[in-house]
């Protein structure tokens, strides 16, 4: 592998590290933005700076409007737009847009793209992911999906109960998964003012960075078009890898840059702060945690980069996507849960943004699969040889 990095890659990472420190931090503390994540006029408002930056939806392909990034452009581009909880939804590159566009990319036809991702490349439109089900239904172990479409003419009806939808609310399309009659799974689109579907509620979550936060979504009787169903019939949990893999790997790159916020201001403070006699960093127990932060971040930073680099020479990458997402979250998460310790009181009041990216962090570890179901599909794997 070769760590450097292009002349153009340098220039767009300061770019996006300018961009966010000028243009995007100032707005964290912007009252446009709730427990549920920021308001649709706040994030119009970032979008736009972004655009005037030349700075939107840039892993999208150039044919729709983006960069075309690698995944290892990506990986730097997205670590630094995460610096800010904002960050990522300035930049139009935010869960679950961007595994969504990726999505739709790789698997939607053309007229698919002109109605549905054209306008979400150009920041116009939000989109929702509905597989994840209250139990019995579908969560880490997607099989348990209870969602169903039956077919009805020239259409298909969907009925079935979805939770957990992140963005649901302002949601302009949703890519819904349901089981079909003979038990396959197959992935539908539809606008969300579609009758048939409702957003029951908003969850109360512990994080509040996503647009729209998390939602519960009922269909009943929804009728989707056989034109709308996205890719082709029984292939649902084949497209969904398509989404997933790389989706777990971009979660671990804009949480890098939360985590490495966090660690900054640790750094800072205790430089500053004197205690019994001498700065924190030069009490063991804090230095030996500051190290610690260092080197976590830069273990999480290597995986990262090794399944970026993986998967730009095309390799499938599941089994590395999946030792990416524990590493990373668990990595991750140390980090600012030392930031949150070394800082004291500092650390849990929101004087600091540590606090924040704590409560906005710790549900990294559960969603796009737990690290528990990610160590036990390891296991399987590693025990029958099929890494590769």
């Amino acid at each position: 592998m070769d760590f450097s990095l292009s002349p153009e890659l340098e220039t767009l990472r300061e770019r996006i590290k300018q961009f966010i420190h000028d243009h995007v931090i100032p707005f964290e503390n912007d009252p446009r933005q709730d427990s549920h994540g920021p308001h649709r006029e706040l994030r119009d408002e970032l979008i736009n700076k972004a655009r005037s930056a030349g700075l939107l939806t840039p892993h999208a392909s150039e044919a729709m409007g983006g960069m075309g990034l690698s995944h290892i452009a990506k990986a730097v581009v997205f670590e630094e737009a995460g610096y800010s909880w904002l960050g990522p939804t300035a930049l139009n590159i935010h869960a679950p847009d961007e595994g969504n566009i990726h999505l739709m990319e790789e698997v939607a036809t053309p007229a698919q793209k002109e109605r549905w991702l054209r306008p979400q490349v150009e920041g116009k439109t939000r989109s929702c992911f509905c597989m994840t089900e209250p139990a019995p239904g579908a969560g880490a172990d997607p099989s348990l999906l209870n969602t169903t479409a039956v077919r009805d003419g020239d259409d298909y009806l969907i009925n079935g109960l979805k939770w957990l939808i992140t963005g649901a609310d302002g949601a302009d399309y949703a890519i819904i998964m349901a089981r079909m009659e003979d038990g396959s799974a197959t992935m539908f689109l539809s606008d969300m003012n579609r009758k048939g579907i409702r957003l029951v509620r908003n969850l109360d979550a512990m994080d509040r960075c996503f647009s729209g936060g998390h939602g519960v979504v009922e269909f009943k009787n929804l009728r989707i078009p056989a034109t709308d169903v996205l890719g082709e019939i029984g292939k649902g949990f084949r497209y969904a890898q398509i989404r997933l893999a790389p989706a777990r790997l971009t979660h671990c790159m804009r949480w890098l840059g939360q985590a490495r916020r966090a660690h900054d201001l640790a750094l800072s403070y205790v430089s500053k702060r004197v205690a019994f006699g001498k700065p924190l960093v030069e009490h063991e127990g804090v230095g030996f945690m500051i190290a610690d932060n260092d080197m976590d971040l830069m273990t999480a930073r290597l995986h990262i980069w090794h399944t970026a680099w993986l998967l730009d020479k095309g390799e499938k990458c599941n089994f590395e996507s999946s030792r990416a997402k524990v590493v990373c979250s668990e990595a991750e998460w140390r980090v600012v849960d030392r930031a949150v310790q070394i800082m004291g009181g500092m650390g849990v009041t929101n004087e600091s943004a540590v606090m924040r990216i704590f409560t906005d962090m710790r549900a990294f570890r559960i969603y796009d699969g737990p690290s528990e179901v990610h160590r036990w599909s390891m296991a399987r794997k590693l025990a029958a040889g099929t890494t590769a």
